[in-house]
């Protein structure tokens, strides 16, 4: 299935919150929020918040309790030709990689999905960090624990397939590759701190980060690219 552009849900970013200004886009990389299901929600955080002109081009909301959002639905805060600051990548990681400091964030666009991140189980239960029960339908074990973490949020089927309909979307409209490296994806990669046209997650330019989580069927979804 392709993207059809009138489903995306249009909920713009305050004009003060990212910067409008048309760069060339070479780089695409996926987030997730560490919050709720609502992307409109994550949007009107951005909106509400202190930290400037920090956000994504997209969400992703999740299956959750949200009502302004469905499961799946992609939810837009500013155009993919317009930057913001999502990757916070500190000069001391290209200086570790012998890599000349770039601004990343102006050649990338980001997505968000909407997603809780690693979660505790404790008994037979499994709670988010802000010690919120997830239910166990919504949980990914992953046979290898990633970054001391076994079990993660999953990220549902549907959001799985807007995050495939946006790679192929972007792949046509900005001419960004779509094959899948391992060794970019899940790790502090050169290429990406170069600037390597491609598909990237948060975990390719920072240690700290989780986001995106590297889930069978993600993973299964960009191989199929």
């Amino acid at each position: 299935m392709n993207l059809d552009l009138n489903k995306i849900k249009q909920f713009p970013l305050d004009e003060n919150q990212y910067l409008k200004q048309v760069t060339a886009k070479t780089q695409i990389v996926l987030h997730h929020t560490a919050g709720n299901s609502s992307g409109i929600g994550t949007i009107r955080g951005w909106n509400n918040d202190d930290r400037g002109r920090v956000a994504t081009c997209v969400t992703i909301s999740g299956k959750g309790k949200s009502t302004d959002t469905y499961d799946g639905q992609i939810c837009q805060a500013f155009s993919s030709k317009y930057w913001a600051y999502h990757l916070g990548v500190k000069l001391d990681v290209f200086r570790s990689k012998g890599v000349k400091y770039q601004l990343l964030d102006k050649i990338s666009i980001g997505i968000e999905i909407c997603n809780w991140g690693p979660l505790e189980k404790v008994g037979d239960k499994f709670y988010n960090y802000v010690d919120r029960e997830v239910p166990a339908d919504q949980v990914c074990e992953l046979e290898t624990p990633y970054k001391r973490h076994k079990y993660y949020h999953a990220y549902t089927d549907a959001q799985i397939e807007s995050v495939r309909q946006l790679l192929v979307y972007w792949n046509k409209v900005h001419g960004i590759p779509l094959n899948y490296n391992e060794e970019n994806m899940w790790a502090v990669s050169v290429d990406a701190l170069k600037g390597i046209p491609g598909v990237y997650t948060h975990n390719s330019y920072r240690r700290d980060k989780t986001d995106v989580s590297p889930q069978p069927k993600l993973i299964e979804m960009l191989k199929s690219l």
